[in-house]
């Protein structure tokens, strides 16, 4: 919970774009809408600047004002929204019910009571359907992680036994971290939508989901974050950050500075046209190098993961007027019940695939 104006953001392209106003927030209500692009937060033009710094400022008080200047397509003159903050709750997962019993479920990051919140849709789902659920998706796109006992909770309604994840230090295995029986989703066959801006926690899930093969996995590439670090207390108040080990996915993948390598990779327009802009965890100063020597070991492993058919490259179509794929806005409430018209190609690659599996249970490849 924090006070601000309720919108979900996105900073590509030295642009901040509104992915979508949270439901019943001063946002909304004023009338900001997806893709809107914030120019100008009261005097300040913040084209260009970090995103947390232009986040800091549209934040603040419950009760104080804030004024947004947002540009909108077709518009020629910026739209002014004179908006006063209030205490907003987000909620960590949003749910919708698919044609053909598909369970769409989207986890924005990993909170407290994210698993509570999982359960609460799945029931919600359930009751919704008519008949019984036939699959998941599983929207873990621009999810940075969070709290990974979250995480392990979530995995653990996905999986019937096994290793979720394990922490290594020098070698030498830590900690791991295993699923228990009778989850939610344990028997409903599994898509996982993820993008570059998957991290952290999202990615030990995701690995899990993978290596236990209970999921298809679609998008692209994910972050790559993958090292724990450990706060120790010092004298005055102080504390020192050290980074003590690496995470690791069921089958011994580490994830630090290579991130998970999707089923099905989904290629558009629009992410050829940002590859220059893309910064993943091993682009960062002073980040942990990966484990493999070099990028082109990775990319051996890459393709010869591709020979052996564990990979398949989808190209999103052109449109007809040749203009750029609008980013998807991950709103249920305008997402159609049948993806396929939709204008959110990864979704819809996923939701095929979705409808492919019915009937094949858990186990999925």
């Amino acid at each position: 919970a924090f006070g601000g104006v309720g919108i979900e953001v996105d900073g590509r392209n030295d642009m901040l774009t509104v992915i979508a106003p949270i439901e019943g927030s001063p946002a909304e209500r004023a009338g900001v809408k997806s893709g809107d692009r914030i120019v100008r937060v009261e005097d300040e033009y913040v084209q260009g600047q970090p995103l947390d710094k232009v986040v800091k400022r549209m934040r603040g008080m419950p009760g104080t004002h804030v004024l947004l200047w947002v540009k909108r397509e077709g518009q020629k003159d910026l739209v002014k929204f004179d908006l006063v903050r209030e205490v907003i709750r987000v909620a960590a997962v949003t749910s919708k019910l698919l044609d053909g019993g598909v369970a769409y479920l989207r986890i924005k990051q990993f909170q407290d009571h994210t698993h509570d919140e999982l359960l609460t849709a799945a029931g919600k789902l359930r009751k919704e359907s008519k008949t019984p659920l036939t699959s998941v998706v599983l929207d873990l796109r621009s999810n940075p992680g969070g709290l990974v006992d979250e995480a392990a909770g979530v995995a653990d309604e996905f999986l019937t036994s096994g290793v979720v994840f394990s922490t290594r230090h020098r070698g030498q295995v830590m900690d791991e971290v295993s699923a228990g029986g009778g989850g939610a989703f344990s028997d409903l066959p599994v898509v996982v939508l993820m993008d570059e801006w998957s991290a952290s926690a999202s990615e030990l899930l995701t690995g899990a989901l993978q290596d236990h093969k209970r999921a298809v996995v679609v998008g692209a590439p994910s972050f790559g974050k993958g090292s724990v670090q450990s706060i120790f207390d010092m004298p005055g108040g102080a504390g020192l950050k050290i980074t003590t080990a690496r995470y690791y996915t069921p089958n011994g993948r580490a994830i630090q500075a290579q991130g998970i390598e999707p089923d099905v990779v989904v290629d558009t327009r629009a992410r050829k046209d940002e590859d220059a802009l893309i910064v993943k965890e091993r682009d960062l100063e002073g980040a942990l190098s990966s484990e493999l020597s070099s990028e082109t070991e990775a990319a051996k492993k890459r393709a010869a993961r591709a020979l052996d058919g564990g990979v398949q490259l989808v190209t999103e179509p052109a449109k007809a007027d040749g203009g750029a794929p609008s980013l998807p806005t991950f709103d249920v409430r305008k997402m159609p019940a049948d993806p396929r018209v939709g204008d959110d190609f990864v979704l819809r690659v996923g939701y095929q695939i979705a409808r492919s599996l019915e009937g094949r249970g858990p186990v999925v490849r």
